[in-house]
């Protein structure tokens, strides 16, 4: 069952970071996206859409 969630995790992490990637925003604050983990990617990922709405 982990192997199945850490699956989805990664997933999820990607699409985010490829989504932030695609409207320029590479870093967050001193920190690489990928350095990020899922709930600060998804946090950013919602900061982001709602400046552009």
């Amino acid at each position: 069952m982990s192997r199945i969630l850490r699956e989805l995790v990664d997933r999820r992490k990607h699409y985010i970071i490829d989504s932030l990637i695609a409207a320029n925003h590479y870093k967050k604050g001193e920190q690489h996206l990928y350095e990020l983990t899922l709930t600060d990617l998804e946090i950013e990922f919602a900061r982001l859409k709602n400046i552009k709405e």
